[in-house]
């Protein structure tokens, strides 16, 4: 499995979707998007149109959240092995995985998703984001357009130092690109403006382990 890492005290991978995954996913939402449950409630994004497409947890019926699934067995099995493939790489051993979440964000002009976390079932966990489409254009940079941030996803370490990495901005995004990282990594889309539509889709993999077991790991 093709990936590139960045290594922010903890690690991004950042891997290639098969184009099949991608097609289904795709025409799920294509589909199915009036049947899709909104997965607002339960999200930070300032965003209008959030689909739910899996979701495994308790009722909340106050937020009308419901377990559901609309994913093939196919995908379900990709997010697993992918999943399993950042754990293992990472040296995490005797772990147990339970994908939480799965939902679709379409992000327009000015919509934004603020500096936040992720969490499941379980506070320990992996979050993930799929580009499906974007933009032609993120329109006007109003200053410094040599460094845009229009429409940019800018993940967060916690390390600190003169010289450390402390965010994470990749460069030349396209469909297919996901991006996989903890739970506790703060992450943030910056909004854009002018036409066109930002479509991405986020995953949520609880991850029970046990952290002593697992302390200096090689």
């Amino acid at each position: 499995m093709k990936f590139t890492i960045a290594n922010l005290g903890q690690t991004v991978l950042r891997y290639n979707v098969p184009l099949e995954i991608l097609k289904q996913l795709t025409n799920i939402y294509r589909d199915k998007v009036n049947q899709l449950p909104l997965a607002n409630p339960q999200l930070v994004g300032k965003i209008n149109n959030e689909k739910s497409f899996f979701y495994e947890g308790p009722d909340v019926p106050a937020k009308k959240i419901y377990p559901h699934n609309f994913l093939s067995q196919y995908v379900i099995n990709f997010y697993y092995q992918v999943f399993d493939h950042y754990l293992n790489w990472n040296r995490i051993k005797d772990y147990q995985c339970s994908l939480s979440s799965v939902w679709i964000n379409k992000m327009k002009e000015h919509e934004y998703n603020p500096v936040h976390v992720h969490q499941g079932t379980l506070f320990t966990g992996l979050s993930s984001v799929l580009i499906v489409s974007i933009p032609e254009s993120y329109g006007v940079e109003y200053s410094s357009p040599d460094q845009p941030l229009n429409g940019q996803l800018t993940i967060l370490g916690s390390s600190s130092g003169m010289f450390a990495n402390i965010d994470y901005q990749p460069a030349n995004i396209k469909p297919g690109d996901l991006f996989i990282f903890p739970y506790d990594m703060r992450h943030t889309v910056y909004p854009f403006n002018g036409t066109g539509e930002r479509l991405t889709i986020a995953a949520n993999m609880d991850v029970f382990f046990d952290p002593i077991k697992n302390r200096g790991v090689t």
